[in-house]
């Protein structure tokens, strides 16, 4: 009784997130998230201060702790001070550390960011450029986004003289110093390692659903999965 919640309570989110919550609802009452999903962070943070393993594992394994947006509109209303998007977090960042974010829908989207935001970073510091929103993966740019990426090189030049090259400018190319340095602090912060986990726990899911690993195809699989079982109540 209590491991989970040990375990939680090493993250500093969640020291500075979980006081004592009287389940008032405020927090359910103005959140943006539960206006479109089957989301109650009043019910998260009651469930965690259980301490009961069961729950706090199940809460671990769904889709509920993915449907915050992290506004943090819940911080400044809450009249005991707690913010229950810190508890979130720290319950997302636990369920990625034990793997247990590939047991839903929604969590397993965590590899599909990674192979996104966090590789775009760390190929080229930044997380996104206009040539790394696909038209595939991205139905909701439209027609004229299509247009512009299969047009890129002819509209990206009018950016300026440095798009994609060194020099000052819009998307110009980082330095090989800076991002030798950027992988240093992802070295040396642990997000490297980090990143491997997701990886790791990814490609055994993957494998478990019958792809071939966490290859191309497990991506897009997770990138575009869409039960259509998160709405509202």
């Amino acid at each position: 009784m209590g491991k989970y919640f040990d375990m939680l309570m090493e993250d500093v989110r969640m020291q500075e997130g979980l006081t004592a919550c009287m389940n008032c609802g405020i927090c359910t009452g103005v959140c943006p998230a539960a206006e479109f999903y089957c989301y109650d962070p009043r019910q998260i943070v009651n469930t965690v201060q259980t301490r009961d393993d069961d729950a706090i594992e199940k809460l671990l394994r769904s889709d509920t702790i993915w449907y915050c947006g992290e506004c943090m509109s819940c911080r400044p209303r809450c009249p005991r001070g707690n913010t229950p998007a810190y508890v979130i977090q720290s319950l997302r960042s636990l369920s990625q550390r034990l793997g247990f974010f590939t047991d839903s829908e929604k969590g397993r989207q965590q590899f599909a960011l990674k192979r996104t935001i966090g590789q775009n970073i760390l190929s080229s510091g930044y997380c996104v450029r206009p040539e790394f929103v696909d038209p595939d993966l991205h139905p909701e740019q439209g027609p004229v986004w299509k247009w512009v990426y299969d047009h890129a090189k002819d509209v990206f030049e009018r950016f300026g003289d440095n798009y994609g090259q060194t020099g000052p400018g819009a998307c110009r190319k980082i330095d090989e110093q800076s991002m030798e340095e950027l992988h240093s602090i992802f070295r040396e912060t642990g997000g490297s390692a980090f990143f491997e986990n997701i990886e790791r726990r990814s490609d055994e899911k993957a494998r478990e659903m019958g792809f071939e690993g966490a290859d191309d195809a497990y991506f897009r699989s997770v990138f575009t999965a869409n039960s259509g079982e998160h709405g509202g109540k």
